[in-house]
């Protein structure tokens, strides 16, 4: 069963950065396409940005174009999100989540993951 686990969330001011990762674990990881999903309270799941697998290729949202930057190391089975020049209306639970058969259509929705972690909260302070 596939598992993943979000990390670095957290405070920071307007025009800072932070750096989420997602660790996936319990099948291999190369085959597997992951996103970044988020949502903030009384908003619809928003998508961020999205890797795929063979190849990496990278997809975004057009709020996270040229402030956000997502990565995988597949030696390290983790995909990572690179927020930079944050906002406020960044503040968000950010979730990470894969699938293994995304077509290029589909990276920007979330129906099409089959696998989603818990989420960590980020917030921006103005």
């Amino acid at each position: 069963q596939v598992q993943l686990i979000e990390y670095g969330g957290g405070l920071v001011q307007a025009g800072g950065s932070l750096r989420l990762s997602c660790v996936f674990s319990g099948r291999p990881f190369r085959d597997y396409s992951v996103g970044w999903f988020r949502q903030a309270p009384g908003k619809e799941r928003e998508f961020v940005a999205a890797i795929k697998r063979y190849g990496g290729s990278t997809f975004y949202g057009d709020f996270a174009k040229g402030r956000f930057t997502i990565s995988r190391d597949n030696s390290k089975n983790t995909v990572d999100l690179q927020m930079n020049s944050l906002k406020p209306e960044d503040t968000a639970v950010y979730s990470c989540a894969a699938g293994a058969g995304l077509i290029t259509s589909s990276m920007h929705n979330g129906a099409a993951y089959n696998y989603w972690g818990q989420g960590t909260q980020v917030t921006v302070s103005s």
